[in-house]
């Protein structure tokens, strides 16, 4: 449970939040010319990236967001998936208190929004309603509570002016980045920011994620590995999803349990991730560990938040299946094909450049053919993705932005892979694509 000490109120309009942007980026270059000079006195030539990524910029830069909170902060989160087995342990630690440990709003805040949402004398219809919060992410905090007539409930309260700054967050960042001279000369962002905006207006429209929750436990009742919360729609708006309140640990924590355990477990999210693409193209697509909890009682994986939800086409799944189907076959020609119908390569690339985005693509789906269980903790295959990944970055006739279901696709997959390695899991991948692989 926080403290109250982890309370702070939401800076908002556009100006206000670009102030604590820019503060902080002036502290984050102060920071990099003082430890520059150091480094420079003692005879060394320090990299601008060392430099950035130094514990105490990673803090200034996570305290920062964490009180900001909404689109300022999913960057961070994104930062903390995307990069975790990248970055050195002392950063990855700071940016993953992003994950589930913002500062929650005031009290006096809750009590209000609440009291605008269901009425004066609301109390009088819980038993029991702690102000302080179990839980605060990027948009909204949850509260366990209990109902007049015995119902746990876990309410997610979104923070005020969170849908009003998501616009001017993302334009604000996207300053910044574009201010740190980071990417490549030539990238058009425009339209993965326009997505992301949509995206983010998703995420924040509780009535829509509750909507997504019906369905995607409509699609997975008969499968016993899981167990979804249920929407209570009597305290349930835009801004507060009510549901059911749902035991678990969190998923990080069966690090230590017998390695019997963490197989099974990576296996049926594996199962899962080809089910929602392939069966249902419905794809919870945020890679967050918060998003899953395990219950030791009944050993079944808890599913949680709804808000990345995103709905894929027939095609696009099927291109998918047919990449993933050509890398177990070993036919890159396949795999060309179904890179180019997704939109990860373009037919007026030189030829060159199209075989070596196809190569990476086969060896991202090495799981898929390498040895069996593929011991995830035990490949290096994060780390050669990463590197010949750089080097495609390099190319300037490369710089362009695939489809944002693309992207979002392969950060959720992205984070199954992140998960894997942290529970050390030995999973059979070819097992798994099995019933998928027509060939």
């Amino acid at each position: 449970m926080q403290k109250k000490a982890d309370t702070a109120a939401i800076p908002k309009g556009r100006l206000s939040r670009f102030g604590k942007l820019g503060s902080l980026a002036g502290r984050v270059a102060g920071n990099i010319l003082t430890e520059g000079v150091s480094e420079l006195v003692k005879g060394n030539r320090p990299k601008i990236k060392d430099l950035l990524l130094t514990p105490s910029n990673a803090k200034r830069v996570a305290d920062q967001l964490a009180q900001m909170r909404g689109a300022a902060m999913k960057v961070g989160q994104m930062i903390s998936m995307d990069a975790g087995d990248i970055l050195p342990a002392e950063l990855t630690d700071l940016l993953a208190r992003l994950r589930s440990d913002a500062k929650s709003m005031p009290e006096k805040e809750l009590i209000r929004l609440l009291g605008a949402q269901w009425g004066d004398g609301w109390q009088k219809k819980f038993i029991q309603f702690p102000l302080q919060p179990i839980a605060a992410a990027s948009i909204g905090q949850v509260h366990k509570v209990i109902t007049g007539d015995l119902q746990r409930l876990a309410i997610k309260v979104q923070y005020p002016g969170i849908k009003q700054s998501i616009d001017s967050d993302v334009d604000n960042v996207s300053t910044l980045v574009k201010m740190s001279g980071l990417l490549p000369k030539g990238l058009d962002l425009k339209p993965l920011l326009t997505e992301a905006k949509k995206q983010l207006h998703d995420e924040a429209d509780y009535a829509l994620e509750g909507r997504y929750l019906e369905q995607y436990a409509a699609v997975i009742k008969n499968d016993d590995a899981f167990i979804m919360p249920v929407l209570d729609k009597e305290f349930s708006s835009d801004t507060i999803l009510a549901m059911s309140f749902v035991d678990g640990i969190p998923i990080e924590q069966l690090v230590n349990a017998p390695q019997e355990t963490r197989d099974h477990v990576m296996s049926q999210l594996m199962r899962l991730f080809f089910k929602e693409l392939f069966d249902f193209q419905l794809v919870q697509t945020d890679p967050n560990f918060a998003n899953y909890q395990y219950d030791e009682e009944s050993q079944k994986i808890v599913l949680l938040d709804f808000g990345a939800t995103r709905v894929y086409t027939l095609k696009m799944a099927e291109s998918y299946r047919q990449l993933m189907q050509g890398a177990r076959n070993h036919k890159k020609s396949e795999i060309r094909q179904a890179i180019l119908d997704i939109g990860l390569i373009r037919q007026d690339l030189p030829e060159k450049l199209q075989q070596d985005i196809t190569d990476l693509a086969y060896v991202a789906c090495e799981p898929l053919y390498g040895e069996s269980p593929y011991d995830f903790a035990g490949s290096d295959l994060t780390s050669r993705l990463q590197q010949e990944g750089m080097q495609l970055g390099l190319e300037k006739q490369y710089a362009h932005t695939p489809s944002a279901n693309a992207i979002f696709l392969h950060r959720k997959l992205g984070g199954l892979f992140l998960l894997a390695i942290k529970l050390k899991a030995k999973v059979d991948m070819q097992s798994l694509f099995a019933p998928y692989n027509k060939a």
